[in-house]
């Protein structure tokens, strides 16, 4: 069995269901604020985590999955939510930004954009889940900053068949696939094989009937 956190602003339940019914490993999943967290604290043995994060050391695996779009929480009744579109950093330089480190304090922050107060950045997955129609989330063309990628990340000493049959789906393997690549021929492999290959389906001689 294994336990996976999962970051609030994911949407894994495709590949919990890809996973129960390819594997008989068990899996028990945890929706968190904070992943990482819950693998540091050995609350997880796996999890779906925004990255960079810098608590994740050289202990730990990590295979990012795929990159987060930077976004910005707008008020509903905003020039740029009316407009809909993605915005620039320019369009937003006179807005009051609401700074926030955790989740916790963006759900904060988000309740002050509701009310007409600035706006607020983050990824914009994480902000449609927060967002609950009390603000809207843009995507933001020329974000300057870091960008983030969801991601597994698990303790190199906790490796397991179970934990890589996950890391298998969520990267898309199928059932037909091997976890690791075929290695690669060279040209004198590749030469034999193809002799091997034209012997095995050369009909073979059974000989001349005799003259009666």
């Amino acid at each position: 069995m294994i336990r996976l956190a999962f970051v609030t602003g994911t949407e894994p339940g495709k590949w919990f269901r890809r996973y129960a019914h390819a594997t008989t490993h068990r899996l028990t999943t945890i929706d968190a604020d904070d992943a990482c967290g819950a693998l540091l604290a050995g609350e997880a043995d796996l999890a779906l985590t925004r990255l960079p994060d810098p608590r994740i050391t050289d202990e730990f695996h990590t295979v990012v999955l795929y990159d987060e779009e930077p976004g910005v929480a707008v008020p509903k009744e905003s020039v740029y939510a009316e407009v809909g579109e993605a915005v620039r950093m320019a369009d937003l330089a006179d807005e009051h930004v609401n700074e926030h480190t955790t989740t916790e304090e963006l759900r904060a922050a988000l309740q002050v954009v509701a009310a007409n107060v600035g706006v607020a950045f983050a990824p914009r997955p994480l902000l449609k889940v927060l967002s609950k129609k009390r603000v809207v989330p843009l995507g933001v063309r020329d974000w300057p900053g870091e960008t983030t990628s969801i991601g597994l990340a698990w303790r190199k000493d906790d490796d397991s068949d179970a934990i890589q049959d996950f890391v298998g789906i969520a990267k898309g393997r199928t059932p037909n696939s091997s976890r690791a690549a075929a290695p690669r021929r060279n040209a004198k492999e590749k030469r034999l094989v193809k002799e091997a290959r034209r012997k095995a389906t050369k009909p073979q001689n059974r000989g001349s009937r005799k003259r009666r």
